[in-house]
């Protein structure tokens, strides 16, 4: 029985870093529960097409290699060239024009591989910006990696960060981020909290700037002790499971081997919380109709924004919240509300009113 009841969102989704694939590169991959080739044609420019050939199924991430700007089939040497069509076949003079690959669009910037997953094939409704601090900025480290496989799906993940609740019983943090701005705008969600940092002498004012442009790509700005930041890219692998990545930047201090020790033990900290966060991902189950404290995170404002990369819509009854009522008296949801692609694409709100605390 499914654990999350929802299936891929629309967005820009992080498959590679840039340094992974060279030029004349291929790399078999596995996202949106599909098998893709990730390759990098002669003119430098990267490719996600769907892997299995056509003709006759051959996967193109396994044996297959670039002829210039084309991938050729490692069974029969047919050719596909960067949009899917078949450009060649060497043992006839003619093509065949049913032999298409699914082409993704795919951009590059900030150092990764970034490429748009609609389940309908639309074209990418928005963009990814460039971040300053990972683009030539000699203030900033160079980046540094991590990557996990997460057996949950992206929204059990990408909820944490509006419930600072779960720092003191999962992370065993004294001092918790405390909430001062959640706002949504579109694709956009905007998130301000103010964290004090324990250092050794004493606590330090900071904060947790999170600007999260769709479900893949985030990024978060931690001020206080070291301004550091960190692109969150969050790539579901089944609906089930997703491939979580992180990428690192420091601003420097004078001192070269200062700033690697305090950009190190961030990292490291960073990627602690991460291993003690996957069990509860691992194991829980999604609840559409959760019953909240009155002090718990906005989650409703964040599955409200969440809700409109579902391009079928999705059903979500309103939360409860009545702590001092009995069970039976328990309010109950006045309706399912549900917001469709089309609507999406109107501005039409369909959803989100009813979905507040009771």
């Amino acid at each position: 029985m499914s654990r999350f009841p929802f299936p891929i969102p629309y967005s820009w989704y992080q498959v590679a870093w840039s340094d992974e694939l060279p030029v004349g590169g291929v790399r078999p991959l596995y996202y949106f529960a599909t098998d893709l080739v990730l390759w990098r044609d002669d003119d430098g420019t990267a490719h996600l097409q769907d892997a299995i050939c056509p003709h006759l199924g051959a996967h193109l991430g396994h044996g297959g290699h670039v002829e210039g700007c084309t991938l050729q089939c490692p069974f029969h040497g047919w050719r596909y060239d960067g949009e899917g069509t078949n450009v060649d076949i060497p043992y006839s003079s003619r093509t065949n024009g049913r032999a298409k690959l699914r082409t993704y669009p795919v951009v590059e910037r900030n150092g990764l591989i970034m490429a748009w997953y609609h389940p309908d094939g639309v074209e990418p409704l928005f963009d990814i910006p460039e971040v300053p601090e990972l683009n030539d900025d000699a203030r900033f480290t160079p980046q540094v990696h991590r990557s996990f496989d997460i057996p949950a799906a992206w929204q059990e993940i990408a909820e944490n960060q509006v419930d600072v609740a779960h720092f003191r019983y999962v992370h065993n943090t004294d001092i918790v981020p405390e909430i001062a701005e959640y706002s949504t705008d579109g694709h956009m969600a905007y998130l301000r909290s103010e964290q004090k940092f324990p250092t050794p002498q004493g606590t330090v004012d900071g904060r947790i700037d999170v600007d999260t442009y769709c479900p893949g790509f985030g990024v978060v700005r931690f001020s206080g002790i070291v301004d550091t930041v960190l692109l969150g890219c969050n790539t579901p692998i089944t609906a089930e499971e997703c491939q979580l990545r992180f990428t690192f930047t420091v601003r420097r201090f004078d001192d070269e081997r200062f700033t690697s020790a305090v950009g190190d033990a961030f990292v490291e900290e960073v990627s602690r919380q991460v291993q003690e966060d996957i069990p509860i991902w691992k194991y829980k189950g999604h609840l559409q109709r959760p019953a909240l404290a009155d002090t718990d995170g906005p989650y409703l404002q964040f599955r409200s924004w969440a809700s409109q990369f579902y391009a079928e819509g999705v059903d979500y009854d309103r939360a409860v919240y009545a702590p001092n009522r009995p069970a039976s008296a328990q309010p109950e949801p006045e309706g399912v509300h549900k917001r469709t692609a089309s609507a999406r694409l109107k501005g039409e709100d369909t959803h989100g009113a009813d979905m507040a605390l009771d």
